[in-house]
């Protein structure tokens, strides 16, 4: 082996140097693109750092693996390589991050690795998330500037390259919005003050001010959206609703692009902001999501420790490409691409892999669930039922490897568990089905404004989160909307075609016929007039012809994540 240890350290650190400043140019591009409404270099930009990790990781990877040759599985080198490598990272603010991308590269490097305490970082942790210097971290406003010199304060320190539509009218509408949400209950005092993260969050064609304000003797958050449209940039409106909040940093959303040199504090004030969401969450909402995905596996270990239930398979209607199954104590489902698919399913593994990638790189505009891909995923084999082994024997024996007392699954997708619409409209009142069939179909139109025709629309294929908001989790026959080809149905004229058994006419691969949505898409008979009636675009070809139109002319079309009813002015575009 030409190569030292200590080399191979230096190499995967200098690998991780790359990462953290290429991660950083495409980040710090996003205000650039917002001050020039350059919104399909926004897309790509937002795609290239997506793509950035494992650009970065496999040409590394590959020279490893060339080096170490018949080595690569050797423990007692990788032992060395990890504690040369602790001596490099020890003292970086980004610790963390490190440790996670020198996992990432021994478990390409090293064939058929499980997770594996001695040689990773899988249970380290770091106290990171302490806040240490919070000028550098936030702008701070007393109380005793008084509330209009805040605001106006406030959004001359946040400079985004255009010029305000009307800064006079922002101030006003903020004034209004603090008196009455804050105001009416709380009295201000002399400790009274209000924070707001220096960094700016930028997703699509919205950037956002997130910060909190300390009053009633406690912190209450907030979230500024700035838009950049026709006439200028604008507050959008001022949000306090913890659930709302909640929902933009939801794992159905696009990662923000956020500029956050010790990521780890950034993390601390948004769990200050928005409390019960994980740290692991945090992570993948401003874009670390491998860091997030070792995290999400560190809490998997710790609710095994803390628990005795058995993985067992996911209620619901059992899939025709992925088996699905769950720990119910962890709200998290994992899905594996089935050996063999049965008619009228067609496709391969890999094209079933290639449509979960699509959505991992596409903007997700709230309605699809984010998704972290695992390789040798470890089980302990006595928590696994008999139902769901006998299940995964049947159905993905070829992914499945039992080493002593451990089950490995060579191939897996983890999801956050959602309650599928099918089960839920079983039971739910007339009025709670009325109001998610409603979003169900809301959701549907809302993916295609981002270019995604969902394929199978069943609703078995989507959930609800927490809050009642309908989410698609099944990829296998997404598509691009602009490859569809929407169509009215051909009227029958004579006989034969009225009376035909088969459709008289012709049916290309990509023909769409959204009149045939109302057959199949609600089952319930006390819902179905109403779901008919609100979704009549749903069933129009044209409208769906119009939509493509839009996105075929370059158009984007934001995803406002927040209901337009609160926006200062609801009709204004971007």
């Amino acid at each position: 082996m030409p190569y030292s240890t200590h080399s191979f350290a230096e190499r995967i650190f200098q690998g991780f140097l790359s990462y953290v400043v290429s991660f950083k140019t495409y980040t710090r591009l996003a205000p650039r693109y917002f001050r020039e409404k350059n919104w399909t270099a926004t897309q790509l930009n937002h795609r290239q750092r997506l793509r950035l990790y494992k650009d970065l990781l496999f040409p590394l990877v590959d020279e490893l693996k060339e080096v170490l040759g018949a080595e690569n599985t050797n423990r007692g080198i990788w032992k060395e390589i990890r504690n040369h490598y602790n001596h490099l990272i020890h003292s970086r603010q980004d610790i963390e991050l490190a440790e996670t991308f020198f996992n990432s590269v021994i478990r390409k490097v090293y064939t058929g690795l499980a997770a594996d305490e001695e040689l990773m970082y899988l249970m380290e942790g770091h106290n990171t998330c302490e806040v240490y210097a919070l000028d550098d971290l936030i702008n701070i406003y007393p109380s005793s500037m008084g509330l209009e010199p805040i605001l106006r304060k406030m959004l001359d320190d946040y400079d985004f390259g255009a010029p305000f539509m009307d800064k006079e009218a922002d101030i006003q509408f903020l004034v209004n919005s603090v008196r009455k949400v804050i105001l009416t209950r709380y009295r201000p005092s002399p400790d009274t003050t209000t924070q707001i993260l220096k960094s700016v969050f930028y997703r699509n064609k919205a950037a956002y001010l997130i910060g909190r304000t300390y009053v009633g003797h406690k912190w209450m958050p907030f979230i500024i959206p700035i838009l950049h449209g026709p006439r200028g940039i604008f507050v959008d409106t001022l949000i306090f609703d913890p659930n709302m909040m909640s929902s933009m940093f939801s794992f159905t959303r696009s990662y923000f692009m956020v500029e956050a040199d010790i990521p780890s504090q950034v993390v601390s004030f948004l769990s200050s902001v928005i409390p019960h969401k994980k740290t692991h969450e945090l992570y993948n909402a401003i874009g670390f999501n491998k860091h997030g995905k070792t995290l999400f596996y560190r809490d998997y270990l710790l609710q095994l420790d803390q628990s005795l239930d058995q993985f067992i398979v996911a209620p619901g209607i059992k899939g025709m490409v992925m088996t699905v199954f769950t720990l119910p104590s962890l709200n998290v489902v994992f899905k594996l691409i089935k050996d063999h698919f049965e008619p009228p399913k067609n496709m391969t593994r890999q094209e079933v892999r290639d449509k979960y990638k699509l959505v991992s790189l596409h903007d997700r505009v709230g309605r699809m669930a984010d998704t972290h891909e695992f390789e040798y995923f470890k089980l302990p084999l006595s928590r696994v039922s008999p139902e769901l082994l006998k299940e995964l024997r049947n159905t993905t024996n070829s992914l499945l490897r039992i080493e002593g007392d451990s089950l490995i699954i060579k191939h897996l997708y983890t999801e956050r568990k959602m309650v599928p619409l099918n089960i839920y409209l079983e039971d739910c009142s007339t009025e709670e089905g009325n109001n998610v069939t409603e979003d169900y179909g809301r959701a549907i139109l809302q993916l295609a404004q981002a270019n995604i025709f969902p394929g199978d629309m069943m609703t078995k294929n989507f959930g609800l989160t927490r809050q009642k908001r309908v989410i698609f989790y099944d990829y296998d026959e997404i598509e691009f909307l602009t490859d569809m080809n929407f169509r009215a149905k051909p009227k029958a004229e004579t006989y034969e075609q009225i009376y035909a058994s088969e459709p008289w006419y012709d049916i290309a691969k990509n023909d769409v016929f959204p009149e045939d949505f109302r057959r199949w898409m609600i089952g319930r008979t006390d819902l179905k007039q109403h779901f008919l009636e609100y979704n009549k675009n749903l069933f129009d070809p044209e409208y769906w012809q119009k939509i493509q139109e839009k996105i075929l002319k370059g158009e984007f079309i934001h995803a406002f994540p927040y209901p337009n009813e609160i926006r200062f002015r609801p009709k204004e575009k971007v």
